[in-house]
């Protein structure tokens, strides 16, 4: 299982959709998950740039493991977003019957950041809930690092700035010295 970090709008969903198609791998986002959700208590939640709720959010994860049982590799976006959704994802290995090889973070200036959502338009991208969420990123990213560096899981911070094939090739050559270990 490869981890993909990033503040909204750093560009780990593209990332991780092109790895998938690449490699015929399985691209998990858990922002989309939610998005695509029709309860409505969760639509508000992350409409108002608020997590969702450890426990529900650990299951909505865990079922979505379990459906990819059969792929290679599975590529998380946007889980786990707090040390103990971390926790839980490296303690119930055996239940998810993959590991975590690799946690890639992209790191992108906030200027860069902000125009690239004002872009991108999307309902969640309102200016409150941006500011909101890339301070809870800020906040979180830090002991969920920590963690994954105290279990030796491979982090690895890649620059997200530049074009899309350039930040793919830097992706590309920290998967391959991991993975072909």
């Amino acid at each position: 299982m490869i981890l993909f970090f990033g503040p909204a709008g750093s560009g780990k969903s593209v990332q991780g959709q092109i790895l998938a198609a690449r490699h015929g791998w399985r691209w998990i986002s858990a922002g989309q998950i939610l998005r695509d959700t029709n309860d409505i208590e969760i639509l508000k939640t992350i409409s108002e740039g608020n997590l969702i709720d450890q426990s529900k959010m650990s299951e909505i994860i865990a079922q979505t493991l379990k459906k990819s049982k059969d792929i290679e590799h599975v590529i998380l976006d946007g889980f786990p977003r707090q040390v103990e959704q971390a926790k839980w994802l490296v303690e119930n290995t055996p239940e998810h019957e993959r590991a975590v090889e690799l946690a890639v973070v992209l790191d992108v200036p906030i200027d860069e950041l902000q125009q690239r959502l004002k872009i991108r338009g999307r309902a969640d991208d309102e200016a409150h809930a941006i500011e909101k969420r890339l301070d809870i990123y800020e906040k979180e990213i830090t002991p969920i690092v920590d963690y994954l560096n105290e279990k030796s899981i491979p982090v690895r911070t890649i620059d997200g700035s530049g074009s899309v094939g350039q930040v793919h090739d830097k992706i590309e050559a920290e998967l391959e010295s991991i993975l072909n270990k």
